[in-house]
């Protein structure tokens, strides 16, 4: 189905983003508007009326050498403002893209706002998304941004998931469909075995790991075979997922710094294995909550090794305070949990309040203040 969709909706490679020039015939400046004498002038204006510096305005200018009237230039930047872009946000989509303020309002910019407003977001919603995803303003056509908008929507699965990630930016939306994103599902499924299925709900929830470089995503299947993961098994996608988060460095200096606590590499692999998201945290984090762990809770580090959900878990925002509670229990003589402790630092907020803090609140109310 995944691969259905990206055929039918790709895009073929001349309608890929390019820098706009302008003919070398004709230039853009409206008839009647009168061109100034003075080379700088589109470095002076857009000095005064956008707050550039003058070397940044002066880079702009460079790009745009057959503009010889402020016309165009103030309708683009009126037509910006009017959509809520100023300041920092429009200097940046003016470098971004110098070659907008050449384009015509009407039948270049102001469709892709029409369609970006008909799709559901808001004013600021648009503003966000044009600062985050610049390229959806910087198709030549309107027709080439609705494409592209239905590929994603199809990727995705919905159009609410599609306007969650552009609200909540990434970089996924630039990326070529046919030499980046087909190829690396095609991978993902023929040569890794992983149904499309799995694929899609890493692609709607992470986007940006489907956009990745093919040989980066090979490398990062090179790493998890290293690590012995099946390639059938339900973990795979997921750790190569947290693979794309985590550099070979960072990774050897995690085994070095578990080797230290008396875990063996087989004993790392299996923590990952079971639970490879606490890679994402930094060397100097895990350090901490596996001396917390050994030294303050007594817990084995072996223990540890099989049981490491806790190790993804925050030691000032979940461990401390919840240890906490197990110590104000235990002083009071109210400690009788049968849990094992990883399921004791695990549990969902709702359960542990109803197991180890509701039941004690009247008499002790400190149990609810330490957390």
């Amino acid at each position: 189905m995944l691969q259905s969709l990206v055929r039918r909706f790709a895009l073929p490679p001349s309608t890929q983003l390019r820098r706009v020039f302008f003919s070398t015939g004709t230039s853009v400046s409206s008839p009647g508007a009168t061109a100034s004498p003075d080379p700088h002038f589109l470095v002076e204006y857009l000095v005064d009326t956008c707050g550039f510096s003058a070397n940044a305005a002066s880079k702009v200018s460079k790009l745009l050498p057959r503009i010889q009237s402020t016309e165009n230039p103030g309708a683009v930047i009126g037509f910006f403002r009017s959509q809520g872009l100023d300041g920092v946000n429009l200097r940046r989509i003016i470098a971004w893209k110098p070659g907008f303020l050449g384009w015509d309002v009407e039948t270049n910019l102001a469709p892709k706002f029409k369609i970006l407003r008909e799709m559901g977001l808001s004013e600021s919603d648009i503003i966000n998304v044009v600062r985050l995803h610049p390229i959806v303003i910087g198709f030549k056509s309107q027709n080439t941004l609705l494409r592209r908008l239905k590929i994603w929507e199809s990727l995705f699965g919905s159009r609410e998931i599609l306007l969650k990630n552009l609200r909540g930016g990434g970089w996924f939306f630039s990326s070529n469909i046919e030499k980046v994103v087909r190829p690396n599902i095609n991978f993902l499924r023929d040569e890794c075995g992983i149904p499309e299925g799995r694929v899609s709900l890493v692609i709607k929830n992470h986007p940006s790991f489907i956009v990745q470089n093919l040989d980066t995503l090979r490398a990062l299947v090179d790493r998890a075979d290293g690590i012995g993961i099946p390639r059938g098994s339900g973990m795979f996608l997921w750790i190569l997922f947290v693979l794309h988060g985590v550099s070979k460095e960072k990774f050897e200096a995690q085994v070095k710094l578990m080797n230290s606590f008396g875990w063996s590499n087989s004993d790392f692999i299996t923590a990952v294995k079971k639970h490879p998201s606490f890679l994402w945290g930094s060397t100097e984090a895990l350090q901490r909550k596996m001396e917390f762990f050994i030294k303050d809770v007594g817990v084995a580090p072996l223990d540890i090794a099989y049981h490491p959900v806790p190790l993804g878990l925050s030691l000032e925002k979940r461990l401390i305070p919840r240890f906490r509670v197990m110590e104000i229990l235990k002083s009071e003589g109210l400690w009788k949990s049968t849990d094992k402790l990883h399921i004791f630092f695990s549990s969902s907020r709702s359960k542990f309040l109803q197991k180890y803090v509701l039941p004690y609140k009247d008499k002790f109310p400190k149990l609810l203040e330490v957390l």
